[in-house]
């Protein structure tokens, strides 16, 4: 609904879910939506579909099997390219007649959100790009030409600090990804050995453990929950190495780097309590668009 309306306020920029996670959807339901969008934008869409982070982890479930991934991704090409396609033992096809989405077939791009061999096999066979997440993938190179990454962090002000309160609302909700992340993924030791980690870790503990994943994933890359709030300060300084925080004279070096490793694409996500103020910086920092008066 949102990228609906997006299409309808804009005519340039690229639009598309990133990403789709199988279990949530009938294939045929996202075929629809993409359909319906592709109509609206026609030639600025394009999808990215993963085997599920948060989109599973905040329901108690872990990520889908990359198999299983697949074949979706197989249907719902399929479906978008006019085809009958087989889910869950039945022949199903688009029956949306003229004028409902735009016609078949469909050619939308869809990229996989590979962060590992299982993912990248996948995005080898069946995606038109890779979408990762935060690391660059070295392998993607090999396997496709549009390697998309998604970026988080914020822009320094002259002279600002990274723990600054403005700083660590911009970016703290990405940086507490990590310990959701290491935790979920890694356990406890893993996210002991992050800055702050033990103790987020016993302070999320303290919650039942048929409602953990629930404590783990509120907020996720929107606002720092209660228990990641109390060691941002210690995790910014270590997480803002892997991210697009810095200086706007600090940023095309990062974005250079990223490039010089293979990425294609930037991916931003900007957090916090002033979104307009956080892209409209960094598309000055990255050289998008004039500075700020």
């Amino acid at each position: 609904m949102i990228l609906s309306r997006c299409a309808q306020c804009t005519s340039r920029i690229g639009l598309g879910p990133g990403v789709l996670v199988p279990s949530l959807r009938h294939p045929m339901v996202n075929a629809a939506a993409i359909a319906e969008l592709e109509s609206q934008a026609p030639g600025r869409v394009a999808v990215a579909i993963g085997s599920g982070f948060t989109g599973r982890m905040s329901l108690g479930q872990r990520a889908m099997p990359w198999r299983l991934v697949a074949e979706y991704v197989r249907c719902l090409r399929a479906l978008l390219a006019g085809e009958t396609a087989e889910w869950e033992g039945a022949k199903i096809g688009m029956l949306q007649l003229p004028g409902f989405g735009a016609k078949r077939p469909i050619e939308v791009p869809i990229l996989i959100g590979a962060d590992g061999p299982k993912g990248l096999a996948v995005a080898a066979e069946l995606g038109d790009g890779v979408f990762s997440a935060a690391v660059p993938q070295a392998e993607a190179a090999k396997i496709a030409d549009w390697r998309a990454l998604l970026c988080f962090g914020t822009v320094l002000d002259d002279g600002e600090e990274l723990t600054s309160p403005r700083a660590i609302d911009a970016a703290g909700p990405a940086a507490a990804v990590l310990y959701h992340a290491m935790y979920e993924r890694g356990g406890a030791e893993a996210v002991d050995a992050l800055p702050g980690g033990q103790g987020w870790r016993e302070a999320i503990e303290a919650y039942p453990t048929d409602e953990r994943h629930l404590a783990i994933h509120r907020g996720h890359l929107v606002k720092a929950n209660v228990s990641d709030e109390l060691h941002l300060v210690e995790l910014i300084p270590f997480a803002s190495s892997m991210a697009l925080t810095g200086t706007a004279g600090e940023l095309p070096e990062k974005i250079a780097g990223l490039a010089a490793q293979g990425v294609t694409e930037i991916v931003y996500q900007p957090a916090g309590s002033d979104i307009e103020r956080e892209l409209t910086v960094f598309a000055s920092a990255a050289g998008l668009r004039e500075p700020p008066s």
